[in-house]
């Protein structure tokens, strides 16, 4: 794989946050001590270790008496910004203390902590991070220092394209570690490459829908994705989609001078024999909300209904560029939603790929239609032996989540806990919510097969319901719902406001425990 190649790509056409990071790692058994900024790590004040201990020592007890001083807390997480200890210009302590163990998420988290507490869109960073005392849960983790840079590197991020004054900030991060060699192996092949997918699914959700079109996803995926190993990337345009009958795509961009696109990623990393995983995002590029129109409070943020595209596009970057020994086909369906005078009609009929007729109640419930078609697609085209869908579907599930956690929704109760574990090991959770065969009732249409929305308050189990129509019940299928968790107001550890890029964490650790 030619990265070089990938990010000049990348670069050229918009993805600059995903392919050239703000801060630069290395990682070293040792530290000269000559940064400006230091971070260690202190989970016990009555004994002191690593790092933490040979600055007190060498501030003969000062260290110690300031954290006093400041009411420092071990709790993990928790933060003291200090000066001059020792002669060092900064130090950063945190808290690092966790009685069950710090998991590999929180490990980001800390990242990302360091990264908010230091960075500026100004100045210049040089901070060494000191990591030689820290209780892990898993014995055989042996890289924090490559989890807390990616964490680090995830929270970097900011999006300042269309700003006439860019941001100039830089960070040069050296991290202390016994392990210096192979944590950089695994952050440079491998966890950096999550870092950017999730970089790039934020840069996609954050573009204004004038210039995030899906012409333009197509081209800026074709583009993104050149001279990767293993990946061929397919655009199925109008003709090609009025071949194969998809009517429900077709009919959510007939409102919109930008046609719709079907745009397939296609990774071939693993034996060509076996069934390969799929991943398939919603990706409408704006949402008016189409004849059935939102209210204009707030639908500036519906730039970001492409999400769900936007993270299946940054986890493939992640599996490819690191080179998933494993087959995964990411499947992306691209419309804009507007309401012109050729858009669909609540009432109207549509066809699919499938045959089965859907009766539109509400155009505003579109992410089901594009998703019917491209799943259906997906599972006659590749026959993979798992389905995953992601979009940001419904109100209703982030009414009933808000943003802690995406909603899972599957046919089998004990594959949705298996996604909840896969969620807490990625950092990104989710909760099941139900899908009952009353469900299906209520989408039952008198004119048509199945209607687009139903009667009743279950509007994310509705949607699902929708989508699982055109899913063969015998194949595992994982839908995630991420209304409430993609675009959040305020940052968080591993992340600014604004989009999360949510999803990219959830699907490269699927796709990672389907190689084990």
């Amino acid at each position: 794989m030619n990265f070089k190649k990938t990010a000049v790509a990348l670069a050229l056409f918009g993805f600059t946050s995903a392919s050239i990071a703000q801060a630069t790692f290395s990682f070293v058994a040792q530290s000269d001590m000559k940064a400006p900024s230091h971070v260690v790590f202190v989970d016990d004040l009555e004994n002191l270790d690593g790092a933490a201990a040979r600055l007190n020592t060498a501030s003969e007890g000062q260290l110690l008496k300031l954290l006093a001083l400041n009411d420092f807390e071990t709790k993990l997480g928790h933060v003291q910004h200090l000066q001059m200890v020792a002669g060092l210009e900064s130090l950063l302590v945190i808290g690092s203390k966790d009685d069950n163990g710090i998991s590999a998420s929180e490990l980001q988290d800390l990242g990302g902590i360091i990264a908010s507490s230091l960075y500026s869109t100004t100045k210049t960073v040089d901070v060494a991070v000191h990591i030689d005392n820290l209780t892990l849960t898993d014995t055989t983790l042996f890289t924090p220092s490559a989890l807390i840079a990616s964490g680090y590197h995830m929270r970097d991020y900011s999006f300042d394209k269309y700003k006439t004054k860019k941001d100039e900030g830089k960070s040069t991060v050296t991290l202390v570690t016994q392990n210096a060699e192979m944590a950089e192996n695994h952050y440079q092949n491998d966890l950096k490459y999550v870092a950017q997918g999730i970089h790039m699914a934020r840069d996609i959700a954050t573009e204004p829908g004038n210039n995030m079109y899906p012409e333009v996803f197509a081209d800026k995926i074709k583009a993104a994705f050149s001279g990767i190993d293993n990946v061929k990337v397919k655009v199925l345009d109008v003709r090609d989609m009025e071949k194969y009958n998809m009517g429900a795509l077709l009919g959510v961009g007939k409102g919109s001078v930008h046609d719709p696109r079907l745009v397939i990623i296609e990774y071939l990393g693993g034996d060509k024999n076996t069934a390969p995983i799929a991943l398939a995002g919603k990706g409408i590029t704006f949402d008016t909300g189409g004849i059935s129109l939102k209210d204009n409070d707030g639908m500036w943020a519906m730039k970001s209904d492409l999400a769900g595209a936007s993270a299946v596009a940054g986890t493939m970057h992640a599996i490819a560029n690191r080179g998933e020994k494993i087959n995964v086909i990411g499947i992306m369906a691209m419309a804009e939603n507007m309401p012109g005078a050729s858009a669909i009609r609540p009432g109207d009929v549509l066809d699919t790929m499938k045959g089965t007729t859907i009766e539109i109640m509400s155009t505003d419930a579109e992410g089901r239609l594009v998703l019917a078609d491209a799943v259906y697609y997906v599972q006659q085209e590749y026959k993979p032996s798992m389905l995953l869908n992601i979009a940001t579907l419904t109100g209703s599930a982030a009414r009933a989540l808000s943003d802690e956690y995406a909603a899972v929704i599957t046919r089998d109760f004990e594959l949705s806990t298996q996604m909840m574990e896969v969620g807490k090991r990625s950092g990104e959770h989710v909760w099941p919510l139900p899908l009952h065969a009353n469900h299906f009732e209520q989408i039952k249409s008198p004119i048509a097969d199945i209607k687009n929305s139903g009667a009743g308050n279950p509007g994310a189990s509705i949607a699902a319901a929708v989508i699982a129509t055109f899913v063969d019940e015998s194949l595992p299928w994982v839908h995630l719902d991420i209304a409430g968790v993609d675009w959040l107001s305020e940052d968080i550890d591993v992340s600014p406001k604004g989009s999360q890029g949510w999803g990219v964490r959830f699907m490269d650790q699927v796709v990672r425990e389907q190689v084990k």
